[in-house]
């Protein structure tokens, strides 16, 4: 683990933990109340340079995201993603859980990420996929039917993906999941959980 990501697993800690305290308090209570704290929260922590100059332009992100974004910024989710990778203990989670994390962590390098219907993965109507557009688009059935009530993988899971291959493939192996690609179909690939 590198410095860096000991600075950012200690902000997403301290927003976490002033989060939690601020529902124990009952000051927040509702999705839109977390986001605007958590705003408030960063500005503060941006404007009295509370944190390490190495953290400034992910306060900045983060703040960005939470202003522009609101709700579907998801800061909390955001911070959980981030304590959770840098903090180490990511592998230790089901490969539901690992999963979602990578989903997380796609969306913030630029990659599309969507779930996709039977009606929208095959057939006449299905969604066209632009292959100058990084995506990962998931099979929603394979969703469904692909873990076990623990949510560990019980089958594989069929993705298209349109982004670079070698980050997608990064993303992946640092929650412990791997890809491998179908001869059948250009951006069929079928992802299954390294960790045993």
């Amino acid at each position: 683990m590198d410095n860096s990501n000991l600075y950012v697993d200690h902000l997403a800690w301290c927003a976490l933990v002033a989060l939690n305290m601020a529902r124990k308090a009952g000051t927040v209570n509702s999705p839109a109340q977390e986001n605007l704290f958590l705003c408030r929260w960063l500005a503060t922590a941006e404007k009295r340079r509370l944190f390490r100059r190495e953290l400034a332009s992910d306060i900045r992100w983060l703040l960005k995201e939470g202003r522009e974004k609101g709700l579907r910024a998801d800061l909390p989710g955001k911070l959980e993603y981030l304590w959770r990778a840098s903090n180490g203990d990511l592998l230790e989670q089901n490969d539901l859980f690992r999963l979602q994390h990578i989903m997380h962590a796609i969306t913030l390098t630029g990659i599309r990420y969507g779930v996709l219907t039977e009606t929208e993965w095959e057939g006449r109507l299905a969604t066209k996929l632009n292959p100058n557009i990084p995506g990962l688009y998931i099979r929603k059935a394979d969703l469904a039917a692909g873990f076990n009530e623990d949510g560990y993988q019980t089958k594989p899971l069929e993705v298209r993906i349109t982004a670079e291959l070698g980050a997608v493939d990064a993303l992946l192996s640092r929650a412990g999941w791997q890809r491998t690609s179908e001869e059948t179909e250009p951006f069929l690939h079928k992802l299954n959980t390294a960790v045993v």
